[in-house]
């Protein structure tokens, strides 16, 4: 009979499940108004806000890597491709179930089949997102098959491997930018430091951005947990893919503000002018990280690189949803625990069941392509590239 020892990780970890199931319990028994702060004048919180707007860019990872490693052939991404798509899937899993915790009556998702609006660019979001998350799953059915040996599907999808990573790409093309083009219809209301005609491109290049910085901090928490090997080679060429997006997107912002003639609002003491510059610093703060040859092939520097970037764009979506309305609404949003807990709830499990998969199934890959577990593979080559 095998003994789980008690440690404080686990115990944590069952709080978190615990107040989670119980948090559940209560939203769908009693409603939304039982365990969040949403009104009227605040329909979207941080379910929306973090969960679905912030968390479908955390799962970009997915369709980046697809065209990097596998579209444009630059097979020394290889590695990193497989446990990306693995996160993506999961990510949108994820956003799925926040979007059944946010709409107060969950069943009304059906009209997005059964009474379409066509019109609507939640409608083009909702389905482009349903319609990903089945490419995310055939995409890694493969290391499924693999791990059964069930060899005759895993050609069949490997023959259809390219179409779907096009697709996968298309779909997710279009809700990235359409995210962006949520806010479009509001030019009175959010504020003129995010708002602008170019939020569509500004979403998918932030998008980019935290896809590539996602796949730094996965792949350094899964070094670190899983105890396998940090494919330091194939981060540090990304890294330099990473520049140019990070560089495009700053360009872009800054003849964006230029075009439009807010930089007197950038600096004007407004809660909003500082909740701006803190997020745009996080960016000039990576730049030199990644324009460093010698700090891109440390895995301290690049990843803590990673780490500002995704705090950057999480930050730029949760100004555009929050911080750019406040004034507009006239309510002070402040979320409940509860609503914090069933984000890290929601994040919690999507951490174990990652665990799960990688444990169980051929995740971690060569740059050849062939799954192997790192933990066993070049022993000696390990402990130089694994974070202390």
């Amino acid at each position: 009979m095998i003994r789980r020892r008690i440690t404080v990780t686990r115990v944590i970890l069952a709080i978190i499940l615990l107040g989670g199931l119980v948090i559940t319990v209560r939203r769908f028994a009693l409603g939304l108004g039982a365990v969040t702060n949403l009104s009227d004048s605040t329909p979207w919180g941080l379910w929306v806000g973090f969960d679905v707007i912030s968390g479908v860019a955390l799962a970009s990872g997915g369709f980046t890597m697809a065209f990097l490693a596998h579209i444009s052939g630059d097979h020394q991404l290889r590695p990193l491709a497989r446990p990306a798509i693995l996160t993506a899937l999961i990510g949108y899993l994820l956003v799925v179930m926040s979007l059944i915790y946010d709409l107060g009556l969950p069943w009304h998702m059906l009209n997005v089949v059964l009474n379409p609006n066509i019109h609507s660019v939640m409608f083009e979001v909702a389905w482009c997102v349903m319609l990903y998350t089945m490419v995310l799953f055939l995409e890694f059915l493969p290391s499924v098959f693999e791990r059964f040996r069930a060899e005759r599907w895993r050609r069949w999808l490997h023959a259809a491997a390219v179409p779907l990573y096009v697709l996968g790409i298309v779909l997710s093309t279009l809700h990235q930018s359409s995210l962006g083009s949520l806010y479009l219809i509001a030019p009175g209301k959010l504020h003129p430091l995010w708002y602008t005609e170019m939020l569509p491109l500004m979403f998918f290049l932030s998008a980019l951005v935290i896809g590539m910085a996602m796949v730094m901090v996965e792949a350094s928490l899964s070094a670190r947990f899983l105890q396998h090997r940090l494919p330091m080679d194939a981060l540090a060429r990304l890294g330099q893919y990473l520049l140019f997006v990070v560089l495009l997107y700053v360009a872009f912002r800054v003849q964006d503000l230029t075009y439009r003639g807010v930089w007197d609002r950038v600096l004007d003491g407004s809660y909003e002018s500082t909740f701006f510059v803190v997020e745009n610093l996080l960016f000039l703060i990576a730049l030199p990280i990644l324009l460093h040859p010698g700090w891109r092939r440390r895995p301290a520097t690049l990843i803590s690189a990673g780490y500002l970037l995704v705090i950057a764009v999480v930050m730029h979506r949760l100004d555009v949803t929050f911080v750019g309305m406040r004034r507009a609404t006239g309510a002070a949003y402040v979320p409940t625990l509860e609503e914090f807990w069933i984000s890290l709830f929601l994040v919690t499990c999507g951490a174990l069941v990652f665990g799960l998969a990688a444990r169980t199934l051929p995740v971690f890959e060569r740059g050849d392509g062939h799954a192997h577990d790192d933990a066993h593979a070049d022993a000696g080559g390990a402990g130089r590239h694994r974070l202390a």
